[in-house]
């Protein structure tokens, strides 16, 4: 692995201001990474306050014992942020939630990430368990593939890809390295975005596939209304439309009343979220640090009237 891997946390300002820390309060860093956002929530509490972070990353895991160890108001559990279900009712204060794959992880050739360094064709989150990109890519049929990366990816070359890989397995056998899948799709995508590699959907597409990441987002969503105490702050950073597109419409969903029209005399299912908020990075942020310039956090409160 490369030293000194660099992780510039998005929008860190901005997420803890939305999280309105009572300094006594228990707060859920439910993305950890390498604990940007994490630190600054410890600066807010006092010595009664407590922070419970989750990371499915084995490295990030790594990071945040030494945080544990040195200061007793943190704990880590190395799980996966659907987690948070296992969390006590209304015990947590603020929720925050910082989506998809931190610098390290993109910048690390042995993660698999990442088109741009030749590595293994992993792209697991959690590399103790589970199956890598490389072993899934070995028996997924060609609909399958399409599929995914149409999905994920909202690649419009899906189909020709998901060709060009299978006749790449049957001519040569299976993918080992992120640059051989990335010279395949490049070889099937017959137009290219200004500025954007060709294999750019394809890798996100496997990436969030491999690692559950948006049904495990939904997961979390729903059980942030029972963790969270009324008056919690949910805020949610997201990097790509898929991602931002289910926060947004949790969301919606969750800050009006819900009138059931099969059954009209029934009482409305009470709002469960208010104050809807979403913020974008300063054009200073996104100067700075490129990679920040397609982040959205959204951010809402939860009622006080009980669900």
């Amino acid at each position: 692995m490369q030293g000194a891997l660099i992780h510039h946390t998005v929008l860190l300002d901005e997420a803890i201001e939305a999280l309105a820390i009572n300094a006594d309060g228990h707060y859920v860093d439910a993305t950890f990474g390498r604990g940007g956002h994490s630190r600054l929530i410890l600066q807010r509490l006092s010595p009664l306050g407590r922070l419970t972070a989750f990371d499915k990353d084995p490295q990030a895991v790594a990071a945040a014992q030494e945080l544990a160890a040195s200061d007793g108001r943190f704990s880590i559990r190395h799980q996966g942020f659907c987690h948070v279900s296992e969390l006590g009712p209304a015990s947590a204060d603020g929720l925050l939630m910082d989506l998809g794959v931190s610098s390290p992880q993109i910048d690390d050739p042995e993660r698999g990430f990442s088109f741009r360094h030749d590595g293994p064709l992993d792209m697991r989150m959690d590399t103790t368990r589970g199956q890598s990109v490389a072993q899934w890519l070995e028996t997924a049929d060609i609909s399958t593939l399409a599929e995914v990366i149409r999905d994920y990816g909202e690649e419009r070359f899906a189909q020709p890809i998901a060709k060009a890989i299978d006749r790449r397995r049957q001519e040569r056998g299976p993918f080992r390295t992120t640059r051989e899948l990335a010279e395949v799709v490049a070889g099937a995508v017959k137009t290219r975005e200004p500025g954007k590699d060709p294999a750019t959907r394809t890798f996100q597409a496997f990436r969030i596939f491999i690692n559950a990441e948006l049904e495990e987002l939904q997961q979390a969503l729903e059980a942030s209304l029972q963790v969270l105490r009324p008056n919690g702050q949910l805020v949610v950073i997201s990097f790509h439309s898929l991602e931002d597109r289910i926060v947004k419409q949790f969301m919606a969903r969750h800050s009006r009343t819900v009138v059931d029209r099969r059954v009209p005399f029934a009482e409305p299912a009470p709002m469960r979220l208010r104050g809807v908020r979403r913020i974008k990075p300063s054009d200073a942020e996104v100067k700075a640090n490129p990679r920040s310039r397609s982040a959205v956090m959204r951010v809402a409160e939860r009622s006080e009237v009980a669900a």
